[in-house]
């Protein structure tokens, strides 16, 4: 289905709006500056929300293609964040209109590659996809939680995740920030990785609040094969 880029940031901004609650009507005075009339108009017609005098209701198909929309700016934001170093100031502007290239499909692909992330930059949840329920890929991802890395891997801290102030404060305390060089040495029964000098043990919960940006193994080089000559072994 090809929407307008105004049609799609209204079914964002009612799917956000109605989230807990799907039967809520939105008013129309919410949502997104400008002349919104084609757009409801084009909603209307594609059978995605229904009018209540000067409010708006999803459908089903509409919360259904809300919530890809969604899906695909906070993937949008994760991504020029995570991989692309955008800073924060930009993500969000960027990511809308980031949001309305990426098409269906190719949104999974990202997922994966930064490890099906659940919350986007400003904490809002994902949804979630086919490839996170499915985890298809077991390739590591370019990002990922220091719970799902094995021994052995290392890379940078790419982003604190945690809606617990004291757990983020044991984590400034530990040295745990995000650009800091971490490598993971154990996974069990703790998960023990090392932060600069110091090597630190922590349980699954904040192990599963450090996102770091996974460096990829380098291959390893082809060694060139040594030529014999003649019969008699010399090289």
């Amino acid at each position: 289905m090809e929407l307008s880029d105004k049609a799609e940031e209204i079914l964002e901004s009612l799917f956000v709006a109605a989230r807990d609650n799907p039967a809520a009507a939105v008013a129309v005075s919410r949502l997104p500056a400008g002349d919104a009339g084609e757009a409801i108009a084009e909603l209307t017609a594609a059978g995605l929300v229904t009018r209540q005098d000067d409010a708006l209701v999803l459908t089903e198909s509409g919360r259904k293609e809300g919530e890809g929309v969604l899906r695909r700016h906070c993937l949008a934001e994760r991504l020029l964040m995570d991989v692309l170093d955008v800073g924060e100031e930009l993500v969000h502007q960027t990511a809308c209109r980031f949001e309305h290239i990426i098409h269906k499909g190719i949104d999974d692909r990202i997922c994966t590659l930064l490890g099906h992330p659940k919350f986007c930059p400003h904490g809002t949840p994902i949804p979630p996809g086919p490839c996170c329920i499915e985890n298809r890929d077991t390739a590591l991802p370019v990002v990922a939680p220091l719970a799902d890395l094995p021994a052995g891997a290392s890379g940078r801290i790419a982003y604190i995740h945690t809606r617990e102030r004291g757990t983020l404060d044991k984590l400034i305390a530990m040295g745990a920030l995000p650009g800091a060089d971490i490598s993971v040495i154990q996974v069990f029964p703790s998960y023990v990785f090392q932060v600069g000098q110091a090597q630190l043990a922590v349980d699954r919960q904040i192990a599963d609040s450090i996102y770091v940006r996974v460096a990829q193994p380098r291959p390893r080089p082809l060694r060139a094969r040594r030529r014999f000559r003649g019969r008699t072994g010399q090289r």
